[in-house]
């Protein structure tokens, strides 16, 4: 289980660093918008950058459990 966490974090937390710097560079090319209005609330490219991380630091936790677990006696 805590290889599929780990698994799962690293690869969203890469399409969500990947989704940012694509919206951050379109936004600096000026071809796209700097918000995104979903039910009244704006998404901005910086909501996925902070969701990368987090999803980083998910899966750096759950792998060092993982080896931490795995080697006790």
């Amino acid at each position: 289980m805590d290889k599929h966490i780990f698994r799962w974090s690293y690869w969203l937390g890469i399409v969500s660093l990947v989704i940012a710097v694509v919206w951050r560079a379109l936004n600096g090319l000026g071809l796209g918008s700097a918000s995104l209005q979903i039910r009244g609330e704006s998404v901005y490219s910086m909501s996925f950058y902070k969701a990368s991380l987090l999803l980083f630091v998910a899966a750096i936790a759950s792998a060092n459990y993982a080896r931490f677990k795995s080697q006790r006696p």
